[in-house]
């Protein structure tokens, strides 16, 4: 077994994998993403059967200083934040403090009237009552009927970018932003759809409140600390301001142009806006250190996140009637859209590869970054893989897809 913080690799062969598979990934990566001018560079791991069975660090951080990418460079993760969070969120449910069946208005009063759009395109809109009051469930599994700005598909979300909610560059706080949604309805009734959505900014938010501590504070002490996950925050450090790797966005023609120079951003100092649904900056030793806690059935080296069965839940399917995200979705962008694919408590689940048409495993749960980081779990083959990378939006690419396929074609002593 590895140390904590090694990223050092073991032969694949060890891992039950082969190593001229898992080169070629590489090759795939350097040709058709970094030389080809798509990506800035690519950190990509896979764990399996306790060791990295490969790690590769390509390219650059910073193309207009040519400073390589290295093994501690620092990453926007986005959306990884979500599991995070609601890993969090769910050790006050074992607490007993809070129960996923609670209407979301017990903790936001303000949202206990809440409506349902039926018209009009600003305030004051008119609306419909819900079906159901919203409940805390829906917040985790994103069946809320909130969403995301970006989504550009009503006048809702379009009320959510006027008030600048959700957006990547944060605005306000996370009150402020509790009490912006009090003053637009939802897009449908708690539990009629599946929408990518501020849900699990709003989880941040129940956190602290229910918590009694800042949000933040509560990730630090409860999950980054005792995890040594030293490289995680919701800022970057002027001692590691180095390490923060520049941010690139598509400019329309296969290329990419600067989105966030790592001298100047933004994560350079403590946000307003604490967002556990997109905030938080990491490594790859440090997400691999939390997602080793995962396949470890929420536990790594005598430190324990949540149970194993609190775990189970959150990766079991708990879309309504057991469906899939084809059946459920709105959303005209998520980090997971295909069929076959559900959605657990933070998470995105695999419930039928065969009907998803990519290699892998049921019960395999997964989730990635607007600036295209990704990671999936698969504890039938006692695997992680990760890929971190900074390119905005993820959706610009189908390396998620491909990298799947040649991961899985690399495993020559399959556990199923």
């Amino acid at each position: 077994m590895q140390s904590r913080n090694s990223l050092s690799a073991s032969s694949p062969e060890q891992a039950g994998m082969s190593g001229a598979a898992l080169a070629r990934v590489d090759a795939h990566l350097k040709r058709n993403y970094i030389d080809a001018g798509r990506f800035a560079g690519t950190q990509l791991l896979v764990w399996r059967r306790g060791c990295i069975a490969h790690h590769a660090v390509q390219g650059l951080a910073d193309v207009e200083r040519n400073i390589p990418l290295g093994e501690d460079s620092i990453f926007r993760i986005y959306s990884m934040t979500k599991p995070i969070t609601s890993v969090a969120f769910m050790m006050l449910v074992e607490e007993g403090r809070v129960a996923l069946d609670e209407p979301v208005h017990k903790y936001i009063p303000q949202w206990k009237d809440l409506g349902v759009y039926r018209s009009g395109v600003t305030a004051p809109f008119l609306t419909r009552p819900p079906a159901r009051p919203m409940l805390v469930i829906d917040l985790l599994r994103h069946t809320s009927g909130l969403t995301y700005g970006f989504q550009q598909r009503t006048n809702v979300d379009a009320a959510y970018r006027a008030l600048k909610i959700g957006e990547i560059e944060k605005a306000g706080t996370m009150a402020s932003m509790v009490a912006d949604l009090a003053t637009i309805p939802l897009e449908f009734s708690p539990g009629d759809a599946w929408n990518y959505s501020v849900s699990t900014d709003v989880l941040g938010y129940l956190i602290e409140k229910i918590a009694g501590q800042p949000f933040d504070q509560f990730l630090q002490q409860r999950i980054f600390d005792p995890l040594g996950m030293a490289d995680t925050g919701f800022h970057v450090p002027a001692e590691k301001a180095h390490r923060l790797a520049a941010c690139y966005a598509v400019d329309g023609r296969g290329g990419k142009v600067l989105q966030d120079d790592p001298a100047t951003s933004s994560f350079l100092t403590p946000p307003s806006f604490i967002s556990g649904g997109g905030g938080l900056c990491s490594t790859m030793a440090d997400y691999l250190t939390f997602c080793r806690a995962l396949l470890n059935r929420g536990e790594l080296d005598g430190v324990r996140l949540i149970g194993p069965k609190t775990l189970a839940l959150m990766t079991a399917n708990h879309l309504p009637g057991h469906r899939d995200l084809t059946e459920m979705s709105t959303s005209m962008f998520s980090e997971a859209n295909y069929a076959g694919i559900g959605f657990g408590l933070g998470l995105s689940v695999t419930m039928d590869p065969a009907r998803a048409m990519i290699a892998g495993s049921a019960g395999e749960y997964a989730w990635g970054g607007a600036a295209g980081t990704a990671f999936w779990i698969d504890p039938a083959e006692d695997m992680i893989a990760i890929l971190m990378t900074q390119l905005l939006p993820s959706s610009a690419t189908q390396v998620r897809r491909e990298l799947r396929s040649m991961i899985y074609a690399a495993i020559t002593d399959s556990n199923i």
